[in-house]
């Protein structure tokens, strides 16, 4: 009899391909697709940031106004029309106008002093994160084929240094389940290197990395050290855009919550059990039967108390 983990990896296998047509990502998202030009320079990052952060707004801004708003030059604004495939501001603007008409049609009718207390409004941020994480899922394709290429990394390096430690681990204790070689790597500087190497030397081949605000110098060093070092990375991120996300090979790029002192990681929190599944989804032989070996080891000492 298949465990309760077992059944829900068995249950929760992600299909490939949108399961609804009419699906359209989330306008965060399309934004972060039509800007990924991997040589903008950064004035031009700062703009892509701004429009992407404030798109309802942005995008019915005059080129002299968004300039002022992103902090540049008129003409930067007209370079980075062309940097991002667009003849000119005015094509730019119509495209923008199209994505933040959609986001309106389809978002909250809520008003602002609707929203309830500072608590009630840190939820709603993250709901509206998780609804934008959710439109991404629409076509899973991407999530599959990386969930496979890191199930078949041996060893599979997980990076997570500061802050971004706790998503790390969480992601290293769930994947040794259901793979034979993880290795968590939570310090930088030295230690980082020399893990990297290590896991190189012995075949590895992908490194998931974290990197939520505020982003660690550390991390783009380490991430700098893997690409060089042959590994390739994939990402775990709130910014698309910015130094540790050009390094990486592919970014998962989904908000974060900071409407409290500290931010809050619900989205990301899915992205990475999202990666988990389908690293259960890509070798379900070897999945069942590791899953089977833990079950009888934790049953045999007894590490969970009985429901």
């Amino acid at each position: 009899m298949a465990s309760p983990q077992q059944a829900r990896a068995q249950a929760s296998a992600i299909t490939s391909g949108k399961s609804a047509p009419e699906a359209e990502a989330a306008p965060t998202s399309q934004l972060r697709a039509l800007f990924d030009q991997p040589r903008l320079s950064p004035g031009q990052r700062r703009i892509a940031q701004y429009l992407i952060e404030h798109i309802t707004e942005a995008a019915f801004l005059s080129i002299t106004e968004l300039a002022d708003r992103a902090g540049v030059s008129q003409p930067s604004v007209t370079r980075f029309a062309g940097a991002v495939g667009f003849s000119g501001y005015p094509a730019l603007r119509e495209k923008l106008q199209a994505i933040a008409l959609g986001a309106l049609a389809g978002g909250p009718a809520t008003a602002e002093e609707d929203r309830g207390n500072e608590l009630q409004a840190a939820v709603d941020a993250e709901i509206e994160n998780l609804e934008n994480l959710r439109r991404d899922f629409a076509d899973p394709d991407q999530v599959i084929a990386i969930g496979r290429q890191l199930s078949q990394s041996t060893p599979l390096t997980v990076l997570g240094l500061r802050i971004s430690a706790s998503l790390a681990e969480y992601f290293a204790y769930a994947a040794r389940r259901i793979h034979p070689d993880v290795r968590l790597v939570t310090l930088g500087g030295s230690v980082a290197y020399d893990a990297l190497l290590q896991s190189r030397e012995a075949g590895g081949t992908w490194v998931l990395a974290f990197s939520l605000p505020r982003h660690a110098q550390e991390t783009l060093a380490a991430v700098r050290l893997a690409r060089g070092a042959g590994l390739r990375v994939a990402l775990i991120t709130d910014l698309a855009l910015g130094p540790v996300a050009d390094e990486a090979d592919v970014t998962f790029a989904t908000g974060t919550g900071s409407r409290l002192v500290f931010d809050s990681y619900a989205a990301p929190g899915v992205m990475a059990a999202a990666l988990l599944q389908a690293m259960t989804d890509a070798d379900p032989e070897r999945t069942q039967a590791r899953l089977e070996a833990y079950e009888q080891v934790s049953d045999q000492h007894q590490f969970f108390l009985r429901d």
